[in-house]
């Protein structure tokens, strides 16, 4: 695996190839702004219902949760402390930080990527400043209309799964709070559900094992610490869509995998687990209170889970 270097690095850069810091701190950002304009085709949302409906029918096919058009999550990326920002970037951890919010299609790949905002704000924040949610309330994002489910008699709309740190919504699904009792609707919904939204957890497993500078605190402005994420973003879906880099950046085996069920654990997870410090910290979770109507479609997604919907492992995993 290559990894992509910056921030602390500059000094290791420095004399592997014989160019001052200063240099290279111009360098980066300029490099990264080239590969984002490369490769900006490589990260586009879909924009008709068809190709919506194509990821949802990919979701249903590969986790079993169908209606669903991406996992949703975010993650903070530690910056060193930015210069007269006072507590804009200060986070739940203490640290200094931007936000990677993403949203991926079930090959772990990125359908949309809002990088840059501050720390300090909160998660639903984030999510509700993103253009990703301006447009999915607009109803500018194309999405099908509310549908039957497959074999079923119920009419639901097509969602994103997230976790705790998002509020249920109408187009916007996460588990039900708590411990519930085994063999319940609501156990079996949030393991569904939490099948489906491991793709996204799994895509940010892998960018910070392979790119080492997510790992890192970030030596560098907030604008240049944007750039260099998103320069990250774009490359992870470039090889993930290269049929010859594909096999080199996510070999068999670096994806969390399911045998009847049972999670076995990607090789992503052993390589972060073997780093020295945490610097790219998911965002908390925290409950909300959810409206009648979104508890609504939650519930019509369990119950199908426990009838015309469910799957033969799900009793024993769950």
């Amino acid at each position: 695996m290559r990894y992509l270097a910056t921030g602390d690095s500059y000094t290791s850069l420095m004399y592997t190839f014989k160019i001052s810091k200063q240099l290279i701190s111009r360098i980066i950002p300029e490099v990264c702004s080239a590969i984002i304009e490369a490769l900006k085709e490589y990260v586009k949302m879909p924009t008709t219902e068809e190709e919506w409906r194509y990821i949802a029918e990919n979701y249903e096919a590969q986790w079993n949760f169908p209606h669903c058009l991406g996992a949703i999550d975010g993650r903070h990326c530690i910056l060193q402390a930015p210069i007269h920002s006072g507590s804009d970037y200060f986070n739940y951890k203490s640290n200094f930080s931007i936000v990677l919010l993403g949203v991926a299609d079930p090959n772990y790949c990125f359908l949309f990527a809002d990088v840059g905002c501050q720390g300090r704000i909160s998660d639903g924040g984030v999510l509700k400043n993103s253009m990703f949610w301006k447009k999915l309330q607009n109803y500018e994002l194309h999405l099908p209309p509310d549908d039957i489910l497959p074999n079923g008699d119920v009419k639901v709309p097509y969602v994103f799964v997230g976790d705790d740190a998002f509020s249920l919504s109408e187009h916007l699904m996460k588990g039900y709070p708590v411990e519930q009792k085994k063999g319940s609707k609501k156990r079996i919904f949030n393991y569904r559900l939490s099948r489906a939204r491991r793709i996204v957890e799994n895509v940010f497993g892998v960018m910070s094992a392979v790119f080492r500078v997510l790992r890192k605190v970030m030596l560098l402005s907030p604008e240049k610490a944007t750039l260099v994420v998103l320069a990250c973003v774009y490359l992870h879906n470039f090889l993930r869509k290269s049929k010859h880099s594909r096999k080199n950046y996510t070999p068999p085996g670096t994806f969390d995998e399911e045998k009847d069920g049972k999670i076995i654990p990607g090789l992503w997870r052993q390589e972060n687990e073997n780093r020295n410090a945490e610097s790219f910290l998911p965002i908390p979770k925290i409950g909300r209170k959810s409206s009648v109507n979104c508890e609504a479609i939650r519930n019509k997604f369990a119950s199908y889970f426990m009838c015309e919907g469910s799957v033969s492992w799900q009793n024993t995993h769950a």
